[in-house]
């Protein structure tokens, strides 16, 4: 049977891509050239998983702006001037402000997953935007003749509509990335935000059947930009109990880098129910340190632990450049550290005897 193991999501762009980015933000290449340069650099990321062995590959974001962003990529009705997440080192991102409705995806997930799937036979797992993400984008001040409740509407039918895409067009899995989570936490420890986050995807998540359900995950990380994470600080124990009654099959969940996973794993043991896979970080793609695969392998068995075997899998804590940062983490590091993780899961499968 083994024990799954899966990307979480971005990897760094290679230089030539880089490159060609700056190329064309200064107008030296025109939009076909830099398309011609982003599908190189995703034939050579699939192409890089295939060789370490990934049994599941992702096209590393290579062509997308960012995570939480690509559907917005040149959207109207957009100013820049919206939420601002805080990092713990002091620098900030911001997402931006919805100035005019109706609100409708501009890019939808299934064109990175039909791209990346030309370049390979392995199953091929697409990871898109939480709706309680996109829902920053609602100013506070409500917008002349379109109201809040009327984005929402919209933005349901946007994020069912992204994943059930996905679905249909093959993807091995879809995962939600839901950082926002643990922030939340942080920006209103009451749970309010939190709450209101959790029922809004929830609403998504029940258009789907059991079948559905079970190629469905969600992600949660504490945010990871710049070596730095915007809510690490926040205890894990206020937010996995409500995230694990989500109703999907699979939870993706940042456990390398936590101070005492032990504590983490007792808590997602608590409050894991049948049928549920629980996917746990194993690598930390902050830590420049590359991880042993035996390094990797005593991860995997402590979780065995707390977890059933048959109900575990292992990922990456978090993307190695989740908002685009392709120099704090090496792509050469990024692949190391993946490698560091199949490896290291097949060694626990080895000794459960898996």
């Amino acid at each position: 049977m083994g024990i799954p193991t899966e990307p979480i999501g971005s990897i760094p762009r290679p230089t030539a891509l880089l490159a060609a980015m700056a190329d064309h933000a200064a107008g030296r290449i025109a939009d076909d050239e830099l398309a011609a340069w982003q599908a190189e650099a995703v034939a050579d990321t699939i192409a890089r998983l295939e060789a370490l062995g990934s049994p599941v590959v992702v096209d590393g974001e290579q062509a997308k702006p960012s995570f939480a962003t690509y559907p917005l990529s040149g959207l109207a009705g957009l100013a820049p001037d919206g939420v601002v997440i805080p990092f713990a080192d002091g620098h900030t991102r911001r997402l931006p402000r919805l100035t005019a409705g109706p609100f409708r995806y501009a890019v939808h997930a299934v064109t990175y997953l039909n791209a990346a799937r030309r370049h390979t036979r392995l199953p091929v797992k697409q990871a898109v935007i939480a709706p309680s993400a996109l829902s920053l984008l609602y100013p506070a001040e409500p917008l002349d003749g379109y109201p809040r409740k009327a984005f929402l509407d919209d933005l349901t039918a946007e994020a069912e509509a992204d994943i059930r895409d996905c679905l249909a067009a093959g993807a091995h899995a879809v995962q939600v990335d839901f950082t926002e989570g643990r922030l939340a936490l942080k920006l209103d420890p009451s749970g309010g935000v939190l709450d209101d986050f959790l029922a809004l995807n929830t609403q998504v998540l029940e258009r789907f059947d059991a079948d559905d359900r079970a190629r469905i995950g969600v992600h949660t990380c504490p945010g990871g930009d710049h070596d730095s994470t915007h809510s690490a600080d926040v205890d894990y124990a206020g937010l996995l109990p409500k995230l694990l009654a989500l109703p999907v099959g699979n939870f993706y969940v940042q456990l390398a880098s936590e101070p005492d996973p032990g504590r983490v794993l007792g808590i997602i043991a608590e409050h894991l129910r049948p049928g549920v896979r629980v996917f746990v970080g194993v690598t930390d793609p902050i830590d420049p340190v590359v991880e042993t695969a035996e390094q990797v392998r005593d991860r995997v068995l402590a979780a065995a632990r707390h977890i059933p075997v048959d109900q575990l899998g292992t990922c990456d804590d978090c993307g190695f450049s989740p908002f685009a940062d392709d120099v704090s983490t090496s792509r050469e590091t990024a692949f190391a550290k993946i490698e560091a993780r199949v490896r290291g899961t097949a060694l626990a499968a080895q000794v459960l005897g898996v």
